[in-house]
């Protein structure tokens, strides 16, 4: 295993029980509410369009929120995820609510080796998780290996401009600090928290992760054989990527409190394999 692979799935494992127990992934609404849907994928519903009956893979899944709000819509979705601890909240939330949903264990480059290729309707990526894949162009790759043709690519994804803004400098400053464009070297980050409220003491805190421009994830895509079908650009993202600069609203988005016209937080992108 790459030292990548096992900083970041390190990172996760201990991460996955601390965010399965806290009020910011809703657990406790998802048992409770059967017609209950993760924020992430409310925010994207519209964009979403009809699911039911599509056959579905999400990858990157962790613990399994987004992948039940999919069932729910009505398709048929396996979850994949390198991260046996974030499966294994995601088995136990898929077996409290009665959801028939399979779990794979697998890197996501190496999806094409477990899933069957060319069988899916619909690949699902959500929010964070790009950023952990060192190159774009090997993921896009298996987006089209793993759909059909005439299926479809969603994916909500922090924008590359957010993730190339420092917000720790002081003064109330946002600077650009970070690359915007992918770069052969990790950014390496050495941190004990994480982006729910816990009061849990994490020790696995070294990770490695990449940005990836806009650009250069829409060309990847074209490369592959997809069409490109919508992208729209947000000024909200679904967590607070900026403590002290944002502010949050009823559904969970947070924006730049001031100006917030400025910055685009996360985008939405659609695309299609041809069929040819």
């Amino acid at each position: 295993m790459s030292e990548y692979l096992r900083l970041n799935r390190a990172n996760w494992d201990e991460r996955a029980p601390a965010h399965a127990a806290s009020a910011g992934y809703a657990i406790g609404r998802f048992v409770d509410d059967p017609a209950y849907l993760s924020e992430v994928v409310r925010f994207d519903r519209p964009r979403l369009g009809d699911v039911r009956g599509l056959r579905a893979v999400h990858l990157q899944c962790h613990i399994g929120t987004d992948t039940l709000s999919l069932h729910r819509l009505g398709a048929r979705v396996t979850g994949v995820d390198f991260s046996p601890a974030s499966l294994a909240q995601a088995r136990a939330l898929a077996e409290r609510t009665g959801a028939d949903i399979d779990y794979v264990e697998s890197d996501v480059y190496a999806a094409p080796d477990v899933l069957e290729p060319g069988s899916f309707d619909l690949v699902y990526t959500g929010v964070g998780a790009l950023c952990w894949l060192p190159d774009i162009r090997r993921w896009a790759a298996v987006v089209a290996t793993l759909l059909r043709p005439g299926g479809r690519l969603f994916i909500r994804e922090g924008h590359p401009m957010l993730a190339s803004v420092d917000e720790t400098r002081g003064g109330g400053v946002l600077e650009v600090q970070f690359p915007y464009f992918e770069q052969e070297a990790p950014l390496v980050w050495d941190d004990d928290t994480t982006y729910v409220e816990t009061e849990v003491k994490f020790v696995n805190n070294v990770t490695h992760q990449w940005n990836h421009g806009l650009g250069e994830t829409v060309t990847a895509l074209l490369g592959e054989g997809l069409e490109l079908t919508m992208l729209q650009e947000h000024d909200s993202c679904p967590w607070d990527a900026l403590p002290g600069f944002t502010v949050g609203d009823e559904h969970g988005e947070y924006r730049l409190a001031q100006g917030p016209e400025r910055l685009p937080l996360t985008y939405t992108l659609q695309a299609r394999k041809r069929s040819y």
